[in-house]
């Protein structure tokens, strides 16, 4: 069962974020931010102006009392112990951003937006260093890569995932998942198979930095390995009956959690899967194509792996939220990991692991 942190918003929570000492930040409609103690007691609030959806939130790993927030078009940089107003404050997306990340050298912050634009922010000098523009639509999240401070992945409603470098103005790597899925389904497809396109929802990387996960409409996990300047498809399961809306990497591991509309949030270990295709590379890389029904595919210089084949994928966890889900978090609370969820509802869920 889940312990509910109440009390604290009055609409819809649609971000979550914790900080190394435990304090848990929170985002919600209409510009109304919460922060919140590890035993889930309300401890500050701050209303935006212009009420604008409070639609990412961040902490410092290095100053954990400092906190990133988007509202709108803007970011905010406030100090959690005291959210009566902003410490700085940057107006510069042109359309609402729907996701925030902060490289590990904390010099540089990625927002992304509605546009497909995604703006990385110089913090030291305090202005745009770079503006990234190739998605077609809906930029929806951006994710740096841990140990690559100048590198980061993305992905939109366009149902493109990217790799970019900073040091270059463009993606290194661009992948359709439209287009992959329609490749990997060989013969007629019925009208049902078109209903759920591959919009591309939410992307995390482990915290190896070569490891990264999408999770998109058509109710599929994603699983991506960088090698240089190119990725390939690792793996790909299908744990959801609708769109999967949040993906995350649990520190330190490969174990993702994954939460989709259809109120399920689940907990994979795909570990074993990536170590093994690590060991044979060159198994991985020289596999033909086959006949649909070994469920396998050649995608340039990459073998993909549908989920056909992993019908043994199966989650750890499986747990019945029963609500959409906003936004999935794993954090450690008093020496024990926890998910938080927020969903539709005006609070916090909060599962402990060892008891789901």
């Amino acid at each position: 069962m889940a312990v509910k942190w109440t009390g604290g918003h009055s609409s819809s929570i649609l971000c979550l974020n914790a900080s190394k000492e435990g304090l848990v930040a929170s985002g919600a409609e209409g510009g109304d931010l919460m922060a919140w103690s590890e035993d889930g007691i309300p401890l500050g609030h701050m209303q935006f102006q212009g009420a604008d959806d409070v639609t990412s939130v961040l902490f410092s790993p290095s100053c954990p009392t400092k906190l990133y927030a988007s509202h709108g078009e803007s970011i905010s940089v406030l100090d959690i112990r005291s959210l009566k107003g902003s410490l700085d404050h940057f107006h510069v997306n042109e359309e609402e951003i729907n996701c925030l990340s902060l490289n590990e050298t904390e010099n540089l912050l990625a927002s992304a937006d509605d546009s497909g634009t995604i703006k990385i922010l110089d913090l030291e000098n305090k202005k745009v260093s770079r503006s990234l523009k190739r998605h077609s639509n809906i930029c929806s999240s951006v994710a740096f890569r841990p140990q690559r401070p100048l590198s980061l992945v993305s992905c939109g409603l366009d149902m493109q995932v990217m790799l970019w470098s900073l040091q270059k103005a463009r993606p290194l790597w661009i992948t359709n998942l439209q287009e992959d899925e329609t490749e990997e389904m060989e013969g007629p497809q019925s009208p049902g198979q078109l209903l759920n396109p591959a919009l591309a929802h939410s992307v995390s990387v482990a915290s190896c930095g070569n490891i990264f996960s999408c999770g998109a409409e058509d109710g599929k996990v994603r699983i991506f390995r960088v090698r240089g300047v190119k990725c390939e498809q690792e793996l790909g399961f299908k744990g959801h009956t609708l769109g999967v809306s949040q993906v995350c990497f649990l520190p330190g591991s490969y174990l993702l959690l994954t939460g989709g509309n259809d109120g399920k949030i689940m907990l994979w270990d795909v570990g074993s899967e990536v170590e093994k295709n690590q060991r044979s590379p060159t198994k991985q890389t020289h596999r033909k194509k086959t006949k649909r029904a070994t469920h396998t595919k050649q995608d340039g210089n990459a073998s993909v792996t549908d989920e056909k084949e992993h019908g043994k994928m199966s989650p750890k966890l499986n747990i019945e939220h029963g609500e959409k889900v906003n936004w999935l978090l794993g954090t450690t609370i008093k020496g024990h990991q926890n998910i938080l969820v927020a969903d539709q509802t005006n609070c916090i869920s909060v599962y402990p692991v060892k008891e789901c």
